[in-house]
């Protein structure tokens, strides 16, 4: 008998995933075929996903909010479609759009049109992000302009830092005794100095 699947996928552990399980639970899916993953933007493995993929068989049907749940940009959401409905041969319904129905109209212009509509909402949803992407790289840029500064604020060198650094370098002292003079960890100073070196605005 075929069985009725429902998957949530959300970026992070943030990021609130009712508005998917309701929306899945509306389709009187039992909860035991409710798989979800949560996963930050960098790390894409889906155990969840994985072990529905086993469960799945022939005539069975998954159902999914939106088409960016199946993957993180165009391709791998057409490779995903494609091992849904071709391989594991069942059906996908993708919730707020309808027309994303391969129960529907299973001849050759059905499933034309339904290619066709997941090509073009798989593009407009990687060109969405990509374009979110671009404006908070942007506005990260205008506030770096403006003055505003993210991450850990650097702390100032200590007064006695050149006067020690000049000794280390010349020799005098080693890097051990001038951290403890300057009061900072060893690791901290070789750090400091090795950007120095490195820059030679700061000589």
């Amino acid at each position: 008998m075929a069985q009725i699947y429902g998957y949530i996928r959300v970026s992070s552990t943030d990021q609130n995933e009712s508005r998917q399980r309701i929306a899945l639970e509306q389709m009187d899916i039992p909860p035991v075929n409710i798989f979800m993953d949560k996963m930050s933007g960098k790390d894409f493995h889906r155990p969840q996903y994985r072990a529905m993929l086993r469960k799945l068989r022939p005539g069975d049907l998954l159902c999914v909010l939106s088409i960016d749940r199946l993957g993180r940009n165009y391709e791998e959401i057409l490779a995903q479609w494609r091992l849904l409905t071709k391989e594991k041969r069942i059906d996908i319904y993708i919730l707020d759009m309808p027309l994303l129905d391969t129960r529907r109209d299973k001849n050759l212009l059905g499933t034309f049109i339904a290619d066709l509509v997941l090509q073009v909402l798989s593009f407009v949803a990687q060109n969405e992000r990509e374009n979110i992407r671009s404006r908070q790289a942007q506005g990260i840029a205008a506030a770096k302009t403006r003055g505003v500064h993210f991450g850990r604020e650097v702390k100032p060198l200590p007064e006695n830092f050149w006067e020690n650094y000049d000794l280390w370098q010349s020799g005098d002292i080693s890097g051990l005794e001038a951290a403890r003079r300057c009061h900072m960890p060893q690791s901290t100073f070789y750090r400091k100095a090795g950007t120095i070196k490195n820059d030679a605005s700061l000589l």
